[in-house]
């Protein structure tokens, strides 16, 4: 991986262009609200522009170019599985969502289960989210490392400044712009490398003996049950995660919410597709290369300079959106949800400034860990994260979207506490043979069952009483 003067140029350029437009868009930002929501004020665009372009990172483009080299198009369920979940975002929740006038899931949780749900919702959100963006860490760190011949530390260190300056002064409104024009030049670049490293498989004599339809042509390559279980991750994660509802919330009404959930949804189901071609190009054609550094490699090797060179800013500018995308999700809640609704700070400028400081301090904690496991699997990280974020979370927000009322706060506490210890304990400590969500989902929806049935017969009790 070597740069010319020419790939040198047009990536400083492109990396200036799109990350000054965001700063310069988000320069009048002074309020925690005009940080964190950009005022209510944002349109369909601007909304599709905040969700996509934070899930267009690590995951979408690294992630599935790595997992593709040697397993081919069971990685696109990392895409397809996050445009489904925005279709339903935007089919189901969106609207409800945002006409309540609120600014995290924290606080909607303490709307219909009281004080404790809020903290406890935050803390399991947030150590979910930090795991995605350890995801975009990772493969920043090693294209950053490999790009320049720098150590990692000294990589990170640079990602870290990027990320500052894409997130940390404009908020959302500086995300929404920037992860737009990002979104305009991932799309053209890895669409016009994806089609040539298609145009060159289809030429390969051997292509049925290198690409046996199974595993590289189905998306249930590492097993059915192994694909299900990404699918309803993604679902689970993307519907409870405080950065895509958060751009829900910015929008200027719910319709507005709606259309922007599903334009989200548009953009990014297509993208893993380049990505794939090219990694199974990349396998035929260059074995030895490194999994991670596919996509950089074959945009260097393979395409025009001027290109190249765009296409790795896209690429960084990908991680670096979603690295801030997801840290800002983390603020808002700490900023929200700790500081102002638990510690009752409510100065607008002591409110904004722990947003910003607590985005720094997420940053730094992501890159750490991205370092010390630098060969881990970059989308084993998302799909973790996923986990983490829905297995406790998802049912009692759900019910309290669309069933109002019916639960109480000690069942629903109880539900977000043992289901994410069951999905911690069976993510990170057991080696079980199903996926862990489901088990949390399960522990979850049983406690929910019996607080439901409980409450029930409270009522029947009551009403028999009254009789």
């Amino acid at each position: 991986m070597e740069l010319t003067h020419v790939h040198l140029v047009s990536l400083v350029i492109t990396i200036i262009l799109v990350i000054g437009s965001g700063m310069y868009s988000a320069r009048k930002v002074k309020s925690a609200e005009g940080y964190s929501l950009a005022g209510r004020s944002s349109g369909v665009t601007l909304i599709a522009g905040s969700i996509a372009g934070t899930v267009v990172g690590g995951g979408a483009t690294i992630g599935t170019a790595q997992l593709a080299f040697t397993l081919g198009f069971t990685a696109w369920w990392f895409t397809l599985g996050s445009g489904i979940a925005f279709i339903l975002m935007g089919l189901f929740y969106a609207r409800p969502l945002r006409r309540t006038g609120l600014e995290t899931i924290p606080q909607y949780l303490v709307l219909n289960y009281g004080k404790m749900a809020g903290p406890l919702a935050g803390a399991i959100s947030s150590i979910g989210i930090l795991f995605s963006a350890v995801a975009s860490c990772l493969p920043g760190i090693m294209i950053i490392a490999a790009l320049f011949g720098i150590t990692e530390w000294f990589a990170a260190v640079i990602l870290m400044l990027l990320v500052v300056a894409y997130v940390f002064f404009g908020g959302m409104k500086g995300a929404g712009v920037s992860g737009l024009m990002k979104l305009i030049i991932i799309w053209v670049t890895l669409f016009a490398a994806g089609g040539v490293a298609f145009v060159d498989l289809q030429g390969m004599t051997n292509f049925e003996v290198i690409f046996p339809s199974l595993p590289w042509f189905s998306l249930f390559g590492k097993g059915i049950w192994a694909g299900l279980g990404n699918l309803f991750s993604l679902i689970v994660g993307i519907l409870c995660t405080q950065t895509y509802i958060q751009a829900i919330f910015s929008a200027s009404d719910s319709r507005t919410a709606a259309v922007g959930a599903f334009t989200a949804a548009l953009v990014v189901i297509p993208v893993g597709l380049p990505s794939i071609a090219i990694a199974m190009f990349m396998h035929a054609t260059h074995p030895e290369v490194l999994p991670i550094l596919v996509l950089p490699t074959y945009l260097l090797q393979y395409q025009p300079a001027w290109l190249g060179g765009v296409g790795i800013a896209g690429i960084l500018l990908s991680l670096v959106g979603s690295i801030g995308g997801l840290a800002l999700g983390i603020g808002t809640m700490v900023s929200k949800d700790f500081c102002y609704d638990l510690l009752h700070i409510t100065a607008n400028k002591t409110v904004l400034w722990v947003n910003r400081m607590t985005v720094l301090l997420v940053i730094f904690i992501a890159s750490i860990i991205a370092i010390i496991n630098l060969n881990s699997q970059v989308l084993g990280w998302n799909y973790m994260s996923m986990t983490l974020r829905g297995a406790g979370i998802l049912l009692p927000l759900t019910l309290a979207i669309f069933f109002p009322g019916r639960l109480t706060s000690g069942w629903a506490v109880s539900s977000m506490v043992l289901s994410t210890v069951i999905a911690i304990i069976g993510t990170i400590i057991l080696n079980l043979s199903i996926d862990p969500l489901f088990v949390g989902i399960g522990v979850s929806a049983v406690i929910i069952m019996m607080g439901l049935v409980s409450e029930h017969k409270n009522c029947s009790q009551n009403k028999s009483d009254f009789s």
